[in-house]
């Protein structure tokens, strides 16, 4: 493919509460085995971008090490491959990532020495699959100066906290509001955007000199009366995982079997790094139903429409039912789990109960775990 990749992997949701504590968004589990920035990841390498930059931030420690080997994605290559940027005090910058223009801006190096004619930028932390050779030709088609990729969302959603656009009868964005207060359109952006490298380049150095930081507000929203900006629709599957009941949804969305026909059986596929871990082993007496167990788990109870990530015990007479239980979790005998997500190493010591009541409750236990 005729481009490069950017994925922006360094923000921080304060929506996503105790779960973003330890981890960037981009970071977060899906569907037991994955993390949330192996969907973009795959989309590259299955179009063909055969050089992907990748821009960390704020706690990356467990992105970058799952991003230690690019070859789960097929990007451990001689020409092109996987690049980890994370900000960097030079005699140019001595901050960090002001906004998203400025985190491709600070390593504006990265496109300078690249050779081919388009960029294609996308966040790190939404869920879904898709080719952007077909974004890159319908770009190439309208003769467009940015596309965005955009999607219509239900009518009773809410989409306040979504950058939402309205179109002409051509395409062209004539509307693009940021996290509006009122919305007075259901079609919102994806975060995905295709444009001519050596114009990224001009419109983020104008942006450096007038001290713009926000690729949204300073760029899209900035040009949209000036540039082409065209929106380009998919239908198919996407979710953003920016807040807890959204990363809830996302997950328990991968006990619909067509959801995970559509990920996991149907071309192309998702690729993550894989753990050396022998298969979940379940005891005798155990109930489960309709749930995902990752690899590593040990399961002595019952668990129901649940998903569980890897390294997870379930002790004895536990019962596990509509909930996310993260890596490396110790759940203690007689334990009750409902409606919750619990975070990764944590010990939930025996007779324990935890139950969401009004939503979904974050379990964030601190036990010791005893050996014996």
């Amino acid at each position: 493919m005729r481009a490069i990749g950017i994925i922006l992997a360094g923000g921080n949701s304060k929506r996503m509460k105790q779960l973003s504590e330890k981890r960037a968004v981009c970071a977060m589990p899906i569907a037991g085995s994955y993390r949330s920035i192996d969907f973009a990841l795959s989309n590259m390498e299955q179009s063909q971008i055969q050089k992907v930059a990748v821009l960390t931030q704020y706690n990356s420690g467990s992105l970058n090490e799952h991003l230690s080997s690019s070859k789960w994605w097929d990007f451990g290559r001689k020409q092109g491959g996987l690049f980890l940027f994370t900000p960097s005090i030079t005699q140019e910058s001595n901050s960090w990532y002001r906004g998203t223009a400025d985190a491709i801006a600070q390593n504006l190096n990265f496109l300078k020495n690249s050779h081919e004619p388009y960029v294609v930028i996308t966040s790190g932390d939404c869920v879904y699959k898709m080719d952007y050779n077909e974004v890159l030709k319908y770009h190439i088609e309208r003769k467009a100066d940015i596309t965005v990729v955009v999607k219509d969302m239900p009518a009773d959603m809410n989409v306040e906290r979504y950058g939402t656009v309205r179109m002409d009868e051509e395409n062209r964005i004539t509307e693009f509001e940021e996290k509006p207060i009122v919305a007075r359109s259901n079609t919102i952006s994806c975060g995905i955007y295709v444009i001519r490298r050596r114009q990224l380049i001009e419109l983020l150095e104008r942006a450096q000199d007038e001290s713009r930081y926000d690729f949204v507000k300073d760029i899209l929203i900035r040009y949209k009366d000036v540039k082409r900006i065209y929106g380009y629709r998919t239908e198919n599957y996407w979710s953003n995982i920016a807040s807890v009941d959204d990363y809830y949804r996302t997950n328990m969305d991968f006990l619909k079997p067509e959801v995970r026909n559509y990920f996991f059986k149907q071309y192309p596929t998702v690729n993550s790094k894989v753990l050396d871990l022998p298969p979940a082993k379940f005891n005798v007496g155990v109930t489960v139903h309709n749930s995902l167990l990752a690899a590593g788990c040990i399961i002595n109870g019952t668990v129901e429409n649940s998903i569980l990530f890897h390294k997870v015990y379930v002790g004895n007479n536990c019962v596990i039912r509509n909930s996310i239980i993260l890596n490396d979790v110790y759940i203690g005998d007689n334990t009750y789990i409902e409606n919750c997500i619990v975070e990764s190493r944590d010990t939930l010591q025996a007779n324990a109960y935890f139950r969401g009541e009004n939503g979904v409750k974050i379990v964030v236990e601190k036990h010791d775990r005893y050996y014996i």
